[in-house]
C-alpha cells in the first residue's frame, strides 16, 4: 500500500507556510510533516487514538512510516478498520473485563500496548508514555520544560508524539473530565527561553484531519486546584479542537489540560 508523500519542495513550502519564516528554524518539525492527516471520522467519532497513531507513523521517518504500510487498505477507513480488528478489539491491559478499543475510545496504557504489538514484527523500538502532571517537588516551569523535551526528543527520534488532552469542567465545585482526545503533535520549539511561560506547537486534529495550531502553558486559571493554589498540570489553548465543548453548561468555567504524551525519548 502506498501513502502519497508531498515532493520536497512542496512539502517544504507547506511546512513554511504554517510555521513561518522566522518560526520554522526555532522548531523541529516532524519527518515527514507534509504527510496526509488521518480523518477518524471516516469510520467513527471514538477512533482518535488509532486516527493519532496512524498519523504520528505516517509522519514519522521511513522506519516509523513502515507501521504505516503494514496496515491493509488504502484509505483512512480501510486503516483503521483493520487497526480497530487486529489490535483494538483485544482484552485492555488496564481494564478487566473490557476490550481496548469501545464506545469511549481507548486510553493511553491501551493504546501504546497495542502500537508496541503491532511493531514488534516490525523490529521498531518501543513507545513510551509519560504522564503530563506535576511530579513531587516538580515546579510549573519544570513541568512546561519536560513536556516540550518529550516533544522534541520523540520528533528528533523520527517518531511524533501523540498528546492526550483531557477537557475538564468546574461543576458544582468539582473539576471534572468531560472528554478526552488524541492528537499528533507535527512540530515543537528546539528550546525555550528563560522565563518564557508557554510554547506554540503544531499538530494535526483527526476529528476531520485538520492541521491545526495550538499553545501549552502555565495556567491561566486555578485549574484542578482550589483558588490561590497551584495548579498540578498545564493548560492547553486549541481554538480549532472541539473536545467535548458542547458538553459545557452555560456559566461553567471549563479548560483543556494535556494529560498524557505517547512517543520516544
Amino acid at each position: 500500500m502506498f501513502i502519497p508523500r508531498p515532493r520536497p519542495l512542496i512539502e517544504a513550502l507547506l511546512i513554511a507556510a504554517m510555521l513561518g519564516t522566522s518560526q520554522a528554524a526555532d522548531m523541529r518539525v516532524a519527518p515527514n510533516a507534509g504527510a496526509l492527516p488521518v480523518n477518524q471520522l471516516s469510520i467513527s467519532g471514538n477512533a482518535c487514538g488509532p486516527a493519532a497513531l496512524l498519523a504520528s507513523f505516517r509522519c514519522g521517518n521511513e522506519a516509523w512510516q513502515r507501521a504505516s504500510t503494514a496496515l491493509a487498505g488504502t484509505t483512512d477507513r480501510e486503516q483503521l478498520r483493520h487497526w480497530i480488528r487486529h489490535h483494538g478489539a483485544r482484552p485492555s491491559t488496564t481494564l478487566k473485563g473490557r476490550l481496548r478499543w469501545s464506545a469511549n475510545g481507548i486510553n493511553v496504557e491501551d493504546l501504546v500496548a497495542a502500537a508496541n504489538e503491532m511493531n514488534r514484527p516490525l523490529f521498531l523500538p518501543p513507545l513510551l508514555h509519560d504522564d503530563l502532571f506535576l511530579r513531587s517537588g516538580e515546579k510549573p516551569e519544570a513541568l512546561l520544560r519536560r513536556t516540550r523535551e518529550r516533544f522534541d526528543r520523540s520528533l528528533d527520534k523520527g517518531i511524533p508524539p501523540i498528546l492526550s488532552l483531557r477537557r475538564f469542567v468546574l461543576r458544582k465545585g468539582v473539576w471534572t473530565a468531560v472528554q478526552g482526545h488524541f492528537v499528533t503533535v507535527t512540530a515543537a520549539p528546539r528550546k525555550l527561553a528563560r522565563g518564557e511561560s508557554a510554547f506554540t506547537f503544531h499538530y494535526l486534529d483527526p476529528w476531520g484531519g485538520k492541521r491545526c495550531e495550538g499553545t501549552l502553558g502555565l495556567p491561566r486559571q486555578a485549574i484542578l486546584a482550589p483558588a490561590g493554589q497551584t495548579p498540578p498540570c498545564l493548560e492547553a489553548i486549541v481554538p480549532a479542537a472541539l473536545i467535548g465543548s458542547n458538553t459545557v453548561r452555560r456559566g461553567e468555567i471549563t479548560a483543556v489540560v494535556p494529560a498524557d504524551v505517547i512517543g520516544r525519548w
